[in-house]
């Protein structure tokens, strides 16, 4: 069959994908920028076109004799105040392109709306998917609760608080019950209900066998681990509290702990197993599903993370307005440093940050992501999806990937951290085998001046320190000899 698939660059869009061409369907992408296509080992075995589905847009040739369309749009960790607005304007402007297609269904991935009071995320899940019945197709509407899986927001969260915390003062929260569902689930419920028309025109909940309070699931992953925790909740949390506590904690952005929070004070239960008995899936437990995520860290194979999303840091739309660096106006500090071993050099380059620090002066980098955690940034708990693996469009701590060219040997990062200005760090490797560093500045007013020479120290040692490490990379052959 001939697929639309929106959010393709998204957690779930990205495990999606591999999925949907393995089983021989001809799948066009919708992104908003097709520089930034995530899953580039897949670029030659799709069709990409590029849709702003918050604009009202001409339907694009391309997409017009599609016989499925998934829609995996959502604006949650964008925003706390107007995402619900944003996700029904989207869901309109689908249903006006849909109906210059020859789509049959279409199929979307919401959240259990089964409690008399939701969250406001819960709430403009259940809006879309109304504005979507209205469409001139069949929807199919799969609902699940917290997704499991490695990369996935809520197993990230889980994973940050039980490796980081031994001991957790808690909110009250910690003891709503959910129904957690294994990503590899999600997969198998997205694919099966493809053409079925058994499950045309109905909306089912998806969730795992197992249901568990937060608590029970920090402590059912701290099994898996072999660590040991203690939780003790208080009821004296306010909302706003606890959503601080997420934000300085986890790797989560603070707006999108404010939605999480909101959302975890609901029960989400699913209202009976009808969908895995139609498609007859057996769903993954919640421990099973740990287990699986580990497997494919250790691996190196997780394929997408929430992390990577636009909308967990300074971004909205384009990466594009930030890859030419400016010069007016700008502060610079250049370092250069001949190699005798380009290969390792880039290698060391392609590896920065995350687990792999930044290679000079790595307690200075932590203090800085502290403080650009208590100034209300990313910080450097993001850190990066892949050990040595970079694409336009990553996160990396608190630096946005703008452009990863190993053949050019060149690498362009965007700072995404709070800071009164603009900040770009730039590293190439010419045809003399030397390396060039380059960071820039663009200052916003005096403020921005005042901050770029009250660093300049640190900088100084800090990026000197930097290329000489990396210039001075040995291969794991030199290092034996």
């Amino acid at each position: 069959m001939r697929i639309l698939l929106t959010g393709a660059n998204g957690y779930i869009g990205m495990r999606l994908l591999p999925e949907l061409i393995e089983q021989g369907h001809e799948v066009i992408c919708a992104v908003r920028n097709k520089n930034r296509f995530s899953s580039k080992e897949l670029i030659n075995q799709v069709e990409i076109v590029e849709i702003d589905f918050l604009e009202d847009s001409e339907t694009p040739e391309k997409i017009k004799n599609i016989d499925i369309a998934y829609y995996l749009i959502h604006s949650m960790s964008g925003n706390t105040k107007d995402f619900d607005s944003q996700e029904a304007e989207a869901a309109k402007n689908f249903n006006k392109l849909m109906s210059q297609t020859s789509v049959k269904q279409v199929i979307y991935l919401s959240g259990m709306v089964n409690q008399d009071k939701l969250s406001k995320h819960l709430k403009s899940r259940k809006a879309v998917e109304d504005i979507l019945y209205k469409g001139d197709f069949h929807l199919t509407v799969l609902r699940a609760a917290i997704i499991v899986g490695s990369g996935s927001s809520s197993f990230e969260i889980i994973r940050d608080l039980c490796e980081k915390l031994p001991v957790m003062v808690t909110p009250q929260w910690v003891r709503t019950k959910c129904q957690p569902t294994a990503i590899r689930d999600v997969i198998k419920f997205l694919t099966g209900v493809i053409g079925h028309e058994e499950c045309y025109d109905q909306s089912f909940d998806i969730g795992g066998p197992d249901i568990l309070t937060y608590q029970e699931m920090m402590e059912k992953y701290a099994e898996v681990r072999g660590l040991k925790i203690w939780i003790l909740s208080v009821p004296v949390m306010s909302p706003k509290l606890s959503s601080y506590w997420l934000y300085f904690v986890t790797s989560t952005s603070y707006k999108l702990a404010q939605n999480l929070v909101d959302s975890m004070e609901v029960e989400v239960i699913a209202r009976d197993d009808k969908l895995a008995r139609i498609l007859n899936i057996e769903t993954i437990s919640y421990k099973e599903a740990i287990e699986m995520a580990f497997y494919k860290i250790e691996q190196n194979q997780v394929i997408s993370s929430w992390k990577d999303s636009l909308s967990s840091g300074r971004f909205k739309k384009e990466l594009n307005k930030y890859i030419k660096v400016p010069t007016y106006g700008c502060l610079l500090d250049k370092q250069q440093k001949k190699t005798d071993n380009p290969e390792e050099a880039l290698k060391r380059i392609w590896s920065i940050g995350g687990l792999n620090g930044w290679y000079y002066g790595n307690w200075l980098w932590k203090i800085r992501g502290y403080l650009d955690k208590v100034a209300g940034g990313v910080g450097l708990r993001r850190g990066r999806t892949h050990p040595t693996e970079l694409a336009p469009g990553d996160s990396l701590d608190f630096w946005r990937v703008l452009l990863a060219d190993k053949e050019e040997k060149r690498l362009l990062l965007f700072a995404e951290m709070k800071v009164p200005g603009e900040a770009w760090l730039e590293f190439c490797i010419d045809e003399d085998n030397i390396i060039h560093q380059t960071a820039t500045f663009r200052p916003k007013g005096l403020l921005g001046r005042m901050y770029w020479y009250s660093m300049y120290p640190f900088h100084y040692f800090i990026f000197d320190g930097m290329i000489t490490k990396i210039a001075n990379a040995k291969s794991e052959k030199q290092l034996a000899d």
